[in-house]
This record gives C-alpha cells, sequence and structure tokens, in this order.
C-alpha cells in the first residue's frame, strides 16, 4: 500500500517508487499514527467487500508493504495473492512481513506498474489497491488494465483517502487531512513527501466522477462506498 504519500513534483517520474523507498522502514508506524489506527480496519473492509471463496487468485496492486495481501491471505483461507508495487524497497518490507506470517507459498510480491500488467487476460478472480490509485499518471490505463486481468464477474476494490465536503465532522475531518496529516508525516518520517498529501487528496476526483471512469475502462457496477465520515473511500465494481 502507498497509502499517505504523494511523490513529489521534482520526482523523476510519477509511479516510479522512488519516493516511497526512501521511507519504506517507517512507512508502516507513520500511517498507524496517521489514521489513529483505523487504516488497518479500512484494509480488513476492501478484503471482506471482494466474498473471497477458497482457490481464488487475488491481484493487489501498489501492495507496498503488503498490508493488503496480509489481510486477504488471513481472512481467506486457501486463496493466493500476487503484490506488484514499483517501490523495490516496500517490497523488501513486505516479503519480510509475508515470511514472518508464513503465507510466503501463498504470497508473490513483485516490482511492476499498474499501467502494464504482464499478465494474461481474466487471470485474477479479484483485484485491491489501497491508496495507491491517486500516484498513477494515467488512472483510465491503470483501471483498463484491471478490467483486462480479471475473470468476468471478478470483483475490484480500490481504497483510497478523499476530503470530506459534508456532514457535521466534515470540517474537523479536513483539518486532519490538510494541516495535521502533511506536518505529522513529515516529522515523523522525515521525508518531505507528505508535505504534498494535501494536494494530491484534493487534486482527485470527486467520488461520482472517479466511478463514471471505473465505467468507462469497462468496469460494471461501480460505487462509492464512503468511511468513516468520507476520509476514505471505498470503490466497488466488477469486470465485464
Amino acid at each position: 500500500m502507498s497509502t499517505a504519500l504523494e511523490r513529489s513534483p521534482d520526482s523523476s517520474a510519477l509511479g516510479s517508487g522512488a519516493m516511497f523507498d526512501a521511507i519504506a522502514r517507517r512507512y508502516d508506524l507513520v500511517n498507524r499514527v496517521l489514521s489513529l489506527g483505523i487504516d488497518q480496519r479500512w484494509r480488513r473492509a476492501t478484503v471482506r467487500a471482494l466474498a473471497l471463496a477458497p482457490g481464488q487468485r487475488m491481484l493487489d496492486l501498489a501492495t507496498g508493504t503488503a498490508d493488503v495481501a496480509l489481510q486477504a491471505l488471513a481472512l481467506a483461507p486457501g486463496v493466493t495473492v500476487v503484490g506488484l508495487d514499483p517501490s523495490e524497497k516496500m517490497l523488501e518490507v513486505g516479503r519480510a512481513k509475508v515470511a514472518r506470517a508464513r503465507h510466503a507459498e501463498r504470497c508473490t510480491l513483485e516490482a511492476g506498474d499498474a499501467q502494464a500488467l504482464r499478465f494474461a487476460d481474466a487471470s485474477f478472480d479479484a483485484c485491491t489497491m489501497a491508496f495507491g490509485i491517486r500516484n498513477v499518471p494515467d488512472r483510465p490505463r491503470a483501471l483498463a488494465e484491471i478490467a483486462r486481468v480479471l475473470r468476468p464477474g471478478g470483483r475490484v476494490a480500490i481504497l483510497e483517502l478523499s476530503e470530506p465536503r459534508r456532514g457535521l465532522l466534515g470540517p474537523l475531518a479536513r483539518f486532519h487531512i490538510q494541516k495535521l496529516v502533511p506536518a505529522l508525516g513529515a516529522l515523523l518520517s522525515g521525508a518531505r513527501e507528505y508535505r504534498y498529501l494535501q494536494r494530491s487528496i484534493a487534486a482527485f476526483p470527486p467520488p461520482d466522477e472517479f466511478v463514471r471512469t471505473m465505467h468507462a475502462a469497462g468496469l460494471v457496477s461501480a460505487r462509492a462506498v464512503p468511511l468513516t465520515f468520507g476520509v476514505v473511500c471505498l470503490y466497488l465494481a466488477e469486470a465485464a
């Protein structure tokens, strides 16, 4: 999961993973602190929305340190997971976590680009992507690739940060995202990339617009489910 970060404007290429390599070792700790410990609950909700069955194969894009992959392996016995991420350092941390959990035989983590998946058509039963779609330069292309590698009826669950615009707790949630998260992230990680977080969230399309993008990419029954007062959205869809 490439969660609370955005690559800085001077990165050599968006989605390259270079910006995440520098903070890989502190990444999980920072995410727990910034989300007040709720981020793992969001991941569990993402995996449960897929209703995985034994023997199925799941693709986890932007797998990062493998938090979503590990949730799937724990919640769905008999499922195998392939995790993809552009950051080698994040993958190193993820592989160590998978090995400690004794799931190495059911999980493969490898470097890759969500915009150009190497997998054959209809080769997965489900796909997840947690906190990574904001950092993909060509989102429609990545969504079309997800639709391609999923079998007909295969489910996709995309988890992404959002900026609440309504509700009594909206102002408090916006203050947390706009002010506290960038400041605390930079303090805890020593990485200035966290300061770009609020800008990236604000630039991400509203839920209804992103749902339309999912439909245009070949995914059907797309919908957005707000979580925790709209701080994050869970986008669900199926392959045609």
